[in-house]
């Protein structure tokens, strides 16, 4: 498959999880089906100057966030951490986070959440 840049869904939204300001969201895969039922999100997205994404907690699945450009502020279960541009931040199952872009520009991130499937005795 090949998605052009003009193909990708885009959609502006206010901040989930009640967070601040808007964000922008561009799909580069579209949901489970594209990633083999394996996770949900694979996502270019955009936090403005001013906004958040609210802290919220990932259960039975995985946030991963890889900065591309922008100063961000990263609650990590709890935790302030800055990230800027070739940072990765990795939230596990059970753990929760929210990040701020602080500074005049615009955070552009990666964003991957895969589910986190429970090995059974009969797997």
């Amino acid at each position: 498959m090949i998605r052009r840049k003009e193909e990708i869904r885009r959609t502006r939204k206010p901040a989930p999880f009640q967070g601040r300001g808007d964000i922008t969201v561009r799909e580069l895969l579209e949901g489970p089906g594209e990633l083999y039922q394996k996770g949900r999100v694979f996502a270019h997205t955009t936090v403005y100057p001013g906004s958040a994404i609210g802290y919220h907690i990932h259960e039975n699945e995985s946030e991963t966030y890889y900065i591309l450009s922008g100063k961000a502020k990263l609650n990590h279960n709890g935790k302030e951490v800055l990230l800027g541009p070739g940072d990765v931040a990795f939230t596990g199952d059970g753990e929760g986070h929210g990040i701020e872009a602080v500074g005049k520009e615009p955070v552009e991130m990666i964003a991957l959440i895969l589910y986190h499937h429970q090995e059974t005795e009969s797997s």
